[in-house]
């Protein structure tokens, strides 16, 4: 590998970047994962069974009715208590997965506090976006009789993978040498 790193110094960068950002994120969505097994029990029993939606339209798909949420979920999908432990699932995953990223990763010296802001703000874009996924994808395929199991693997997987590839992109540019500095 060394010797591939010296003909192609760009592409051993992004080889042992990407792979380390894989392995932390893969690492952090298993974390996510366990987090989303039990927090929503937990927060059931502090806030009951409450909805908790924004815009809250309802809508139809294969037959299915549900409430379109950019923020929150229906009663149905877990209301208040599944959202909770959503967004406490991503917040303490990122608290793991920034500073591997930012320290081991990308080896980043830049400024702290911009490339926080920079990916919390990522990371908000990105938990917006995959919670319009989730509140379309499970209850319809709870409808269809998928396992809450399997739609946990499914929906972690697929809106940790989301997120992976945006979060890379963003990562890669606030952890870049020069990011933050005045020009």
């Amino acid at each position: 590998m060394s010797k591939f790193a010296e003909k192609h110094p760009k592409a051993a960068a992004w080889i042992r970047e990407g792979g380390l950002f894989i392995i932390f994120s893969y690492v952090v969505t298993f974390f996510k994962y366990l987090l989303l097994t039990f927090l929503p029990g937990f927060f059931t029993n502090l806030v009951g069974q409450v909805e908790w939606t924004w815009p809250g339209i309802q809508v139809e798909m294969f037959g299915v009715p549900f409430t379109l949420a950019i923020i929150g979920n229906s009663l149905a999908d877990g209301g208040l208590a599944f959202t909770l432990a959503n967004y406490t699932s991503i917040f303490l995953g990122e608290c793991v997965n920034f500073p591997l990223q930012r320290n081991v990763t990308f080896r980043s010296h830049g400024p702290l506090v911009p490339q926080i802001l920079c990916h919390l703000a990522g990371t908000i874009g990105v938990m917006l976006v995959m919670n319009l996924f989730t509140c379309i994808w499970n209850p319809v395929t709870a409808a269809f009789g998928v396992p809450d199991a399997v739609r946990n693997i499914v929906t972690t997987i697929a809106t940790g993978g989301v997120a992976m590839v945006i979060i890379f992109a963003i990562d890669k540019t606030i952890f870049a040498p020069g990011f933050g500095e005045k020009k």
